[in-house]
C-alpha cells in the first residue's frame, strides 16, 4: 500500500536547503576572495560555475517554497 502524500514539512525542508546552499555559496565566494591569487584559473572557473548553479538552485527552491506554501494553506 502506498504511503499518503505528506507535504506538511516540505516548506521547512526547502527553507533549510536554501539556507545550506546560501552558506555554501558564501563560503565559496569567501574562498575565492581570499585565495584567488593562489588557485589556478581552472579551479576559479569551476567554483564560479558551481556558484552560478547554486544561485539557480536557490531561485528554484524559493519558487517551490511559494508553491508548497500555497498548497498547505
Amino acid at each position: 500500500m502506498a504511503k499518503p502524500d505528506d507535504r506538511s514539512d516540505n516548506v521547512e525542508k526547502l527553507q533549510e536547503a536554501v539556507q545550506n546552499t546560501i552558506d555554501n555559496l558564501e563560503q565559496s565566494e569567501h574562498y575565492l576572495d581570499e585565495h584567488s591569487e593562489e588557485i589556478g584559473a581552472q579551479e576559479q572557473n569551476a567554483l564560479t560555475e558551481k556558484n552560478e548553479g547554486r544561485r539557480a538552485a536557490i531561485s528554484s527552491m524559493r519558487s517551490e517554497i511559494k508553491d508548497e506554501s500555497a498548497y498547505n494553506e
